[in-house]
This record gives structure tokens, sequence and C-alpha cells, in this order.
């Protein structure tokens, strides 16, 4: 509606597009749109975009990577080629996923090693105890 009124205030259809942060091709569709069905015609856009082919798998795929995490977005590009039988470059599949809601966890070195193996490390402990 706002590029509507844009149009009507004397914008060109490139200017409303920029002050409406939106495509010029957008801008024109808004007006055939108006033009053949007026404001109802906007009402009903019903226009959804592009769909990925890997919808259609995204249980497999949630179910897949819940079992066993992976490390790389390599693998998991790997994993759903052979689950799925369709191969997807890693920026799609990166997308993809984080439309699934799954989101990329950092791992690192512990610094201290666990309780556990501190008997074993008493030369360290001896060490320690020197300079305290």
């Amino acid at each position: 509606m706002l590029v509507l009124w844009l149009l009507h205030c004397g914008l060109t259809r490139a200017k409303a597009a920029e002050v409406a942060e939106l495509g010029r091709a957008t801008v024109q569709r808004y007006v055939a749109a108006y033009r053949d069905g007026g404001l109802d015609g906007l009402r009903q856009w019903n226009v959804t975009g592009p769909v990925s082919d890997l919808v259609a798998h995204t249980a497999t795929i949630r179910e897949s990577l819940t079992q066993s995490p992976v490390r790389t977005i390599a693998e998991v590009c790997d994993r759903i080629a052979s689950r799925t039988g369709i191969e997807r470059k890693p920026t799609q599949v990166r997308k993809f996923l984080a439309g699934m809601g799954f989101r990329w966890q950092r791992i690192r070195a512990v610094p201290v090693p666990p309780k556990s193996l501190w008997p074993s490390l008493s030369k360290f402990r001896l060490h320690s105890s020197i300079m305290s």
C-alpha cells in the first residue's frame, strides 16, 4: 500500500522502490495487481517464493543430524546427498539448516585436565606445590 501511496504522490516507480526498500520489478507487480484487481487484488497477493527441494526431506535430515551430529558443512552436504539424492552447495545447505533452526556450536579444548586424571599427573602437582 505504501508503494501505491508513493506513486500517487508523484514519485517515480524507481524512487518508490528505493523508498520502500523493494525491487523495481516488485513495484511493477504491485501496480499490475492494483490495475487488474484494485485493492482486493493486492490483498490476495498469494505469491510464494521459491521452495527448496530439500523441504520434502526435512524430517529425514533433522533426524539424521540429531542422531549423529557432524563437524563440517561439507559432511552435511555429503550426508544430504547420500540420503536424499539431492546435491547442494555449502551456502545453500547453510541457509536451509538455518531455516530449520540448526546452529553451529563451537567446540574448544578443555584447558584443565579432568580431576580423575590428577593422581596420574603427580609430577605436575609437585611443580605446582613448589611454586606456591
